[in-house]
């Protein structure tokens, strides 16, 4: 709201032109969150406490866990709100992206929220039924994918790369038009365009029309992966937040990067018109997380429940496919992915083992993985840390492919 304001008065009020800056509004809107999550977080979780929504431990041997029964949960709010007060004040609501990204923000964090909902208040540790929630992430990727294939204001602008070796040409004459395009990103690679309506073309030619088919399931696939591995990944005080945030502020740059015609022509990467406004939304979503560690570090005042984790790993998701940087994030979210894993690796080998043998068989002493680490007596601070440290090092390794090909 203040940037259509600042624009309004843009020729009367001095300085009203930085609102034109992505930079300016997303040091804000970071800013703003994480003050809003500092200032108002403990008032929330202070009438989380009073209402009595508290976590209920199940006692799976490991250490410090007991402890935390009772600790209030849903601290995902404060995620969310923390969110969308500067987004409604710092981005141009107009942008496809941001809209898109609201409903992302809004529809998993109900979708959290009601499983928290049933948990705490109704007292059924089942939550929502595993089928609604899987339901939820699929409508949202349809949305998404239905979205990104037919509406207008998104589109792609990849580089010529006919004459750019022979011939100097101005900024942005080395992109050809914008085009509605079902291409992404293969990190590492030169010329690194992949189209998935080639996938649908070895099938058969006559099928491409409806590669548009194919790319909603993908979108429907990544927001429902993405989303779960974070969910799974909320397992101990600051492991969740701590990651998500890493992997953000990293979305963020790419974001802008893809956003800015200079530096996309410099890197030879895709420029994908009007994405850089997204950058504004993620610096808001970093700074809520960050405001939101402040509490959730250990000794954890609060939980973020399946209200924060699902919409974290969405909005994740979401970003990384609007910035068709969706191949990366096994990398980017590589946190994620070994979460996931494990507990997948667990699962199938005990089952395998059980068949095989008569008797069930583990890999890890406990899944996911973080839980393995308590059982060999690890600290959570230390787990967390270097976990953090991983996440950094991944976050650093996918910036930097894009100039390594």
């Amino acid at each position: 709201m203040l940037f259509y304001f600042f624009k309004y008065i843009l020729n009367n009020f001095p300085g009203a032109g930085l609102f034109d800056y992505l930079s300016f509004r997303s040091g804000m809107a970071f800013v703003t969150a994480l003050l809003f999550s500092l200032l108002v977080g403990k008032k929330i979780i202070g009438r989380l406490r009073q209402m009595q929504i508290g976590e209920t431990v199940r006692d799976l041997g490991l250490q410090g866990q007991k402890r935390k029964e009772g600790t209030p949960t849903m601290g995902g709010i404060i995620i969310i709100l923390a969110t969308l007060i500067p987004v409604l004040l710092f981005n141009d609501l107009s942008n496809i992206y941001v809209q898109l990204l609201l409903i992302t923000l809004l529809w998993m964090g109900l979708i959290g929220f009601t499983d928290d909902y049933i948990k705490v208040i109704k007292k059924n540790k089942e939550g929502l039924a595993g089928k609604f929630k899987i339901l939820g992430q699929v409508i949202l990727g349809i949305v998404i994918g239905i979205v990104m294939v037919t509406n207008n204001n998104i589109s792609i602008r990849t580089k010529n790369f006919d004459e750019q070796v022979t011939v100097h040409k101005k900024t942005g004459e080395n992109f050809n038009q914008p085009e509605k395009s079902l291409k992404t990103t293969i990190p590492m690679v030169k010329n690194n365009e992949f189209d998935y309506a080639s996938v649908i073309k070895i099938i058969s030619p006559s099928l491409t029309k409806y590669a548009w088919l194919f790319f909603i399931f993908v979108v429907i696939f990544i927001i429902t992966a993405v989303s779960n591995a974070a969910n799974l990944t909320d397992g101990i005080d600051g492991l969740a937040a701590g990651t998500s945030a890493i992997i953000i502020l990293a979305l963020a740059l790419l974001a802008w990067i893809s956003g800015n015609i200079m530096i996309s022509d410099y890197l030879n990467i895709m420029y994908i018109p009007g994405i850089g406004e997204v950058s504004v939304f993620i610096s808001a979503f970093a700074g809520a997380l960050i405001g939101f560690l402040w509490f959730n570090a250990f000794p954890a005042q609060v939980f973020m429940g399946d209200t924060g984790s699902l919409t974290i790993g969405a909005i994740i998701a979401v970003v990384a496919l609007f910035i068709r940087k969706e191949l990366l994030l096994p990398v980017l979210a590589g946190i994620f992915v070994i979460e996931n894993l494990s507990v997948l690796m667990q699962r199938y080998w005990f089952k395998y083992t059980r068949w095989q043998f008569g008797e069930g068989r583990r890999i890890f002493k406990m899944a996911p993985i973080h839980h393995h680490f308590q059982k060999l007596n690890w600290h959570e601070n230390k787990i967390v840390v270097r976990f953090w440290i991983i996440g950094i090092i991944l976050a650093a390794i996918s910036i930097i492919s894009l100039k390594v090909r």
